[in-house]
């Protein structure tokens, strides 16, 4: 609650403490509630739509900043970077994998609610409930030394099933001006004020997921109390995020970074990626992440991969939002295609055609391909059709936008979280020999077992603990955001996941992160898998004596790490020693030399190929191992 409301609101209560308000029936409302005759009003416990709940006006027009007031002290988000971003009035906004609808609400109008257990009417049945949300601080600029500047906004509130039963849960909003930017949903580049507009600090707003009971129906959500009088928790949307049941991810890549490229303009992509798990249909997934400005999606299509450039036979064009050839991907989200008659042979090579009909001058990209992609000639327009290659003159050796290629059927995924050695840096390029890939076709080769596809989220550089990119602007760092910054839109988000298989911690130890930290984060990382219902596995960290930077203190800090991992006491489902496989038995700080891809730090294909060989399926699937 903000301290200038303090003196309303103490009047309220004393009116209220010296009358209580009466209904028409002789029930006394909750303080502060309109009465149930109102006209318009919301019943104070029956669940009403969100946007009926509106109570606050977070956006103004440039123009007129004035008739808006966000956090208490006048300032408000700008109707214009909103629209620049392509956030407009009803935008259906895909965060997380969550379906969300922005506020149908022009500039001055009430768009969002300040949370204080009010009761939204919410339907449906998924993984988890999404928020988009943001915290403000009290009077929106604290006193000096207060120490809660930049505090985010939490507090607890309930979900209501339709078989009589609740869960509580925990959400924090970070604050709009001075949360990670590595988490945010979007963020623009000023806040409208009563001074005029400020660029100092950027508006932030995130998409928050909590876990809900599996196999259950919401019939209701319950806000968040008021977290108390540091700050506000606002609410833009909620949504019930699936768990796309009945479909199986084949392939996917974490966004790395955003870098510049191009400029690209009128052109086709033509991205080559490889099919673990088959299905008779699929679809596609495209990710603006990081991204400041939306893209327009002019077509795509998938094949299945000849030689270089072309397709085995015609492209198949795929479509979104029922039935459009293109799509505009407002900044932050993404877009998943509608389903199509395609059918992915398992251990396939596809194509993956994008039209960029626009010009593009940043993307969001996975850095480390390890595969050669193809780019069409400046102006040569809608390629996606084509069968042959002659249309793609140029390569690429990174992968902008697509970040999953989904099939029909199937039992759902194993994801693995990983750094550069899940990312397959060293092995040989455009022959997916990454531990992954084995891992995959390991799983479609048996049928003892549900036949998994396996994800690869390894990002090279990537950490635990620390974010390698800051989450926001153009930069040509690509080692990522820390493993627990993207854990909800790169494993928990993921079609069916069932598994997580967590190979990260060398980045941490050898850039000074201590083993404690490295432990809390992968403790972290296990308690909210769990809360979603995954298997988590970890596997220990492996040497790398002889690399530049891996010291004694380095071989220490990566022991306690892996002593932990070993007796995980409950924290892990089930544990990989791939320290134990990498090692050279006669020098248990480096690679064993066979494996050693020459760097000391990252295998070669044989070393690939024997972590992928060494897991126990088993361990890797719910209820086995």
């Amino acid at each position: 609650m903000r301290v200038r409301r303090w003196g309303t609101a103490l009047a309220l209560l004393l009116t209220a403490t010296a009358l209580p308000a009466v209904t028409a029936t002789g029930t006394a409302t909750a303080l502060g509630a309109p009465a149930t005759g109102a006209p318009g009003a919301p019943h104070p416990l029956r669940p009403s739509p969100l946007a009926r709940l509106f109570d606050n006006k977070a956006i103004s027009d440039d123009a007129g900043p004035g008739a808006a007031d966000f956090d208490g002290a006048g300032h408000s988000l700008s109707a214009q970077d909103l629209a620049a971003a392509g956030w407009r009035p009803g935008s259906r906004l895909t965060l997380d994998g969550a379906r969300l609808g922005w506020p149908r609400t022009a500039p001055g109008a009430a768009d969002n609610v300040v949370a204080d257990g009010q009761t939204v009417a919410l339907h449906g049945q998924g993984s988890a409930l999404t928020f988009l949300v943001a915290g403000t601080g009290t009077e929106g600029v604290p006193a000096a030394g207060t120490g809660t500047e930049g505090a985010p906004a939490t507090s607890t509130g309930t979900v209501r099933y339709r078989d009589g039963s609740r869960s509580a849960y925990e959400l924090t909003a970070p604050d709009w001006r001075s949360g990670p930017l590595s988490t945010k949903a979007v963020a623009l580049p000023h806040v409208n004020g009563p001074d005029g507009q400020s660029a100092q600090d950027p508006a932030r707003l995130y998409a928050v997921s909590v876990p809900l009971r599996a196999g259950r129906e919401v019939a209701s959500v319950v806000l968040p109390r008021d977290p108390g009088p540091a700050a506000d928790l606002h609410v833009f949307a909620v949504a019930v995020k699936s768990n796309s049941p009945g479909r199986t991810g084949s392939w996917s890549a974490s966004t790395a970074g955003y870098r510049a490229v191009g400029p690209w303009t009128d052109r086709t992509l033509r991205l080559v990626v490889h099919a673990g798990a088959g299905g008779p249909r699929a679809r596609i997934r495209l990710a603006n992440t990081f991204a400041a400005a939306p893209v327009d999606i002019g077509a795509a299509s998938v094949a299945v991969q000849g030689a270089g450039a072309a397709a085995e036979a015609a492209p198949v064009p795929v479509t979104f939002d029922g039935g459009h050839g293109g799509t505009r991907i407002p900044a932050g989200a993404e877009a998943v295609s509608d389903p199509v008659g395609f059918r992915v042979p398992a251990d396939t090579s596809l194509l993956v055609s994008i039209h960029l009909p626009g010009t593009v001058t940043a993307a969001p990209v996975h850095q480390e391909a390890g595969q050669v992609s193809y780019l069409s000639a400046t102006d040569s327009g809608d390629r996606t059709g084509d069968t042959g290659g002659a249309a793609y003159p140029e390569t690429l050796t990174v992968w902008p936008f697509l970040t999953g290629v989904d099939v029909d059927g199937g039992p759902g995924s194993v994801v693995a979280l990983g750094d550069s050695i899940t990312d397959g840096v060293k092995s040989t390029g455009g022959a997916n020999r990454r531990w992954p890939d084995v891992l995959a076709r390991r799983f479609q080769a048996q049928s003892a077992l549900p036949r998994y596809g396996v994800l690869n989220q390894g990002i090279s550089a990537n950490r635990i603990v620390t974010d390698r990119y800051q989450g926001d602007g153009v930069s040509t760092d690509t080692g990522g955001v820390s493993a627990q910054h993207r854990l909800e839109r790169d494993v928990l988000a993921q079609p069916a996941a069932r598994t997580v298989v967590v190979f990260e911690g060398i980045n941490d130890v050898r850039w000074g992160t201590t083993a404690d930290e490295v432990i809390a984060g992968l403790r972290a990382l296990a308690r909210r898998a769990h809360e979603r219902g995954l298997r988590v596995v970890a596997a220990t960290v492996a040497p790398c004596e002889g690399y530049k930077d891996c010291t004694a203190d380095v071989e220490a800090r990566r022991r306690s790490v892996n002593a932990f991992v070993r007796a995980h006491g409950g924290v892990f489902d089930a544990t990989l020693d791939f320290d134990a496989v990498l090692r050279d038995p006669q020098r248990p700080q480096r690679l064993l030399p066979a494996y050693d891809s020459g760097d000391h730090l990252h295998p070669g294909d044989a070393g690939l190929k024997a972590l992928g060989d060494s897991v126990d399926l088993r361990a890797l699937v719910p209820g086995q191992g």
